[in-house]
């Protein structure tokens, strides 16, 4: 599935390179600009800053959980919607890297529309992403019954 229309999202973390580290060289996510106090990544065709907040190592970053199919979903989170063999390769790697998964990856809403793999994970500044896959992502993405 082509990006017609990126999304931008920013935001803060506790140390660029560490910022770097994680979402370039870990998650691959290829940088664009940047400067000392912020980087721009390719995150799966979006445009994706991180802006850096030094306070955030003595305030970390908050999320409160909300309950989804027996789990409690941090909020907010951010992720991107991959294709599954994308998905499982991404699961596979995390886990061989020792990744602490907040919600392990899994299968949630098993027999309903919204069928689908999802994990949940933190950045090293405690900022919550979830990626996700469906077994048919054009159909399934958007289905409510």
């Amino acid at each position: 599935m082509a990006v017609k229309d990126p999304f931008h999202l920013a935001i803060q973390v506790h140390d660029i390179e560490e910022a770097r580290r994680f979402y370039g060289d870990f998650l691959g996510c290829p940088e664009g600009r940047s400067s000392a106090s912020w980087v721009d990544f390719d995150l799966y065709g979006h445009q994706f800053v991180c802006h850096l907040n030094p306070a955030l190592k003595e305030n970390p970053v908050s999320s409160h959980k909300n309950p989804v199919d027996g789990h409690g979903v941090p909020v907010p989170h951010f992720g991107v919607v991959l294709e599954m063999d994308a998905w499982e390769a991404l699961a596979q790697k995390l886990r061989e890297h020792g990744v602490a998964f907040e919600i392990e990856p899994y299968i949630r809403f098993k027999g309903e529309p919204g069928e689908q793999a999802t994990m949940f994970f933190y950045d090293p500044s405690g900022n919550a992403l979830e990626f996700k896959a469906f077994k048919n992502r054009e159909e399934q993405l958007f289905k409510k019954s």
